[in-house]
């Protein structure tokens, strides 16, 4: 792995794929930068673990879908690491049910901290990895984004966006040489999904031709790839991680 001393900022990361990716990469020796908007003694634990691990870890409490604070915390982690190497846009919320029964409130929350997080720690992670002539980008998309469903469609919207996005920035940055690329996982096993009973849990994994839903642990090691040299070619990409659903 060429991926030893680099620094990683993965949003969203106290929990969930967010957090299975922290692990991955301080395992493969990056240092780790944690972010959780909210769940402050989740975010604890986890940067907690990772120190147990030897892992050199900085965990930031901020919600990245507003600038200054993703701001703020750039600054944080220049002083602390110096600048983001690798940047992993993970934080997301969801939401179903039926789009008259939506808000304008709802619309304007999922996309501020579904795709606004996604422009804010971009917009501030580029200029120097444009300095540097170095960088990965990976963007956590769904392949909502790409197929559309039925009771998500905001949702859908903000991951597509998110694949049109990852393929533009990385037509912009290739000759930067920074890669830009999106997973976009299917039905993972995380709490995002813990609304699902017994029976719709069943229809879900009929629907997809491994039989189960797809493990964070999967989603940390696609990362992982996507950020090494081994996939020095490898950018613009939707890598769809679904086990076969679409």
């Amino acid at each position: 792995m060429s991926l030893m001393g680099k620094t990683v900022f993965i949003t969203g990361s106290s929990r969930g794929i967010g957090q299975a990716i922290a692990f991955a990469f301080g395992k493969a020796g990056c240092n780790i930068v944690l972010n959780a908007s909210k769940s402050k003694e989740a975010l604890s634990a986890t940067e907690e673990n990772l120190s147990q691990a030897n892992i050199p870890v900085l965990a930031l409490l901020g919600d990245v879908s507003d600038y200054d604070t993703c701001k703020r915390m750039f600054q944080t982690i220049n002083e602390t690491f110096g600048s983001v190497d690798i940047l992993v846009n993970n934080a997301g919320i969801s939401h179903i049910g039926l789009f008259t029964d939506m808000s304008p409130q709802q619309w304007q929350r999922l996309m501020a901290v579904n795709l606004n997080s996604v422009f804010n720690c971009t917009h501030l992670a580029v200029p120097s990895m444009v300095r540097n002539k170095a960088g990965s980008i990976i963007n956590i998309s769904s392949m909502w984004g790409e197929m559309g469903a039925s009771c998500e469609a905001v949702y859908s919207a903000s991951k597509g966006a998110i694949n049109s996005f990852t393929k533009s920035m990385a037509k912009e940055l290739g000759p930067s040489s920074i890669r830009v690329n999106s997973i976009a996982c299917g039905v993972i096993e995380t709490q995002m999904n813990a609304c699902f009973d017994q029976e719709d849990r069943n229809t879900l994994i009929d629907e997809i031709p491994l039989m189960r839903f797809g493990t964070t642990e999967e989603v940390a090691n696609l990362a992982l790839f996507l950020a090494d040299d081994n996939a020095s070619y490898l950018t613009g990409q939707i890598i769809t991680l679904d086990g076969g659903m679409n």
